[in-house]
């Protein structure tokens, strides 16, 4: 039987098997995954390289820091460096001195800590009785909180002599002491320390509360590549040793909610 010709001008008839194809409704399932998969891409891009939250569980940055303190942290501001690697996205400033940066500390490979950048590569450091000093200058810390603790020496500071006690310290080997110094009576102590000199692209942090944090004094200097962002401000803020029932509704600290971190 001869095809039937169509007219000129005359409109092509639709193809039932298409219109069903063009009308049938999206596979709900697929779209759901695909909009859960791109917005865990999403988190985790924004994670990595550009900001976190970090929440503070001990006291050694208290006076500027409490426990129970949450915070946002820019990465983008100094770089990122690449999971599993030791690589960087360079950010858009450098770390500078008084910082309140989140780093990866030498010591604990799966903890996170958050201390004040004090030294700067180049820089010489010393302590006298509590007192700090920067390449010779005296050091205004209004921000630094002490106890009457008395002065002790531990084990750990035994690297400022080259004499690392853990194979995990950093810049094994360098000179760190002044060239004035005799590492042979060298006896730093947590108070009275120094003057150490600050290699190329390690930094030396320290704990606000300078009684009761364990910082570059005992686990050493601090690799650049380790430096994870800088603190921002605190999102949110709850008394987190409180007593009663439910304290993150009802001990929170309305007055550090917001608060910017210097």
């Amino acid at each position: 039987m001869p095809k039937k010709q169509r007219k000129k001008g005359q409109p092509k008839e639709s193809d039932p098997k298409a219109n069903e194809t063009r009308d049938r409704p999206p596979n709900s399932k697929y779209e759901w995954a695909k909009s859960i998969v791109i917005a865990i891409a999403l988190f985790l891009f924004l994670r990595t390289f550009l900001v976190q939250t970090f929440v503070i569980t001990s006291g050694s940055m208290e006076g500027t820091l409490l426990v129970g303190d949450m915070l946002v942290v820019n990465r983008a501001a100094i770089g990122s460096r690449v999971p599993a690697t030791n690589l960087r996205i360079p950010g858009y400033s450098s770390p500078k001195f008084g910082d309140v940066l989140v780093f990866d500390p030498p010591h604990e490979p799966t903890l996170k800590l958050i201390k004040r950048l004090i030294g700067m590569p180049g820089d010489t450091l010393e302590m006298r009785d509590r007192v700090l000093y920067r390449n010779g200058q005296l050091l205004d810390e209004p921000y630094v909180v002490h106890t009457s603790e008395p002065d002790q020496p531990d084990r750990l500071m035994e690297w400022q002599r080259g004499n690392p006690p853990e194979p995990w310290f950093a810049c094994r080997g360098c000179p760190i002491l002044t060239a004035d110094t005799d590492p042979r009576t060298y006896a730093p102590t947590r108070d009275n320390w120094g003057p150490l000199v600050i290699p190329e692209d390690h930094y030396f942090m320290l704990g606000d509360n300078r009684e009761h944090s364990l910082d570059s004094r005992y686990w050493g200097l601090l690799e650049g590549w380790r430096l994870e962002g800088r603190a921002v401000f605190t999102y949110f803020s709850y008394n987190k040793d409180s007593l009663r029932p439910f304290p993150a509704l009802r001990e929170i600290r309305w007055a550090r909610i917001v608060r910017g971190v210097h």
